[in-house]
């Protein structure tokens, strides 16, 4: 493991720049990941999604390192600078839940581990708290429910028309000459869309970075084409498949977000209520009226102060 950086201690009350969060290098795997960082303690291992890039966790890190903890944003498999895998066209959903156990070995993880995760992240990390509870203490996950509730949803009109680009996606040759149209003017949209109201004109040349190559760009559709090949979605394998790799009830006591505002996957109160039945004890959840996806960098300072609640609750 490599670092490199300022070592700027982070207080929390302003927004590092990017030059001033840590890099560093790790080898989790069989991929070199890359990633940003800053304090020291326990590890707060941060997991983002698509399209995304650590720098959603630009405000979430420095309040981490204040309240002790090392707090490590990697770049996801294939999202660039982080090693391209051999098979960038199939990223399956057991690769996401292994790369954050493999990641929480190499960055020095203990029991007092904590997992915060976001979008396919959040897929992953079900999967990751649920196969090896013991190294992590605490969860919080945002925007992506268990799969029992995932599932209940992907078949709901509504969730069907916001989650058009899954199906998309299968036109490969298509949809990476469209998307990377004008300046990948598509990831604009869907920003928007997801986070209405939103400016994310900080955060939109960072995603584009992890994916300008058109290699990279494979790498992170191919998150879509691991899991939802037309040819096998539904199929009784397919949910074994999927069950298998983050279908747990986790036992980590566990923080759940989600706002009434996401365009990328609806959920109602009822729905939101019942995501602590499949967590741990004093695990919580809450629909935070008005955020949408990116809640992270949305409304960070009330969003930073629940986590950062939860995490000081104990046990």
């Amino acid at each position: 493991m490599q670092r490199s950086g300022h070592g700027l201690g982070a207080t929390g009350r302003r927004r590092p720049t990017m030059q001033e969060f840590e890099r560093g290098t790790v080898r989790a795997n069989h991929l070199t990941f890359e990633y940003l960082a800053m304090g020291d303690g326990p590890l707060a291992l941060c997991v983002h999604g698509f399209p995304d890039s650590p720098y959603t966790y630009r405000y979430l890190l420095p309040a981490l390192a204040d309240a002790g903890f090392r707090a490590v944003a990697p770049f996801n498999r294939g999202f660039a600078p982080t090693q391209l895998p051999d098979d960038r066209h199939h990223v399956h959903t057991s690769t996401m839940v292994t790369d954050q156990i493999a990641l929480h070995e190499a960055l020095g993880g203990d029991a007092d581990a904590i997992l915060i995760a976001h979008d396919w992240g959040a897929v992953g990390a079900w999967g990751a708290a649920g196969k090896e509870p013991d190294r992590w203490r605490r969860c919080v996950i945002v925007n992506i429910p268990p799969f029992a509730i995932f599932g209940e949803n992907i078949v709901k009109y509504d969730q069907i028309k916001r989650s058009f680009y899954f199906w998309y996606f299968q036109m490969q040759r298509v949809c990476e000459d469209v998307i990377a149209t004008d300046d990948f003017a598509f990831i604009d949209n869907i920003w928007s869309d997801w986070s209405p109201g939103y400016d994310a004109t900080e955060d939109l040349p960072k995603v584009k970075d992890c994916i300008r190559e058109p290699a990279h760009f494979q790498a992170a559709l191919g998150y879509y084409w691991g899991q939802f090949d037309p040819t096998r979605f539904g199929s009784p394998e397919w949910v074994a498949e999927q069950a298998a790799a983050w279908g747990y009830d986790i036992t980590q006591p566990t923080l759940y977000l989600h706002g009434t505002q996401d365009g990328c996957h609806g959920m109602d109160q009822e729905q939101v209520d019942r995501v602590p039945r499949h967590c741990g004890p004093r695990s919580q959840s809450e629909l935070i009226e008005g955020v949408g996806h990116f809640m992270l960098v949305e409304r960070p300072t009330e969003i930073n102060k629940r986590i950062l609640g939860f995490l000081d609750a104990g046990g």
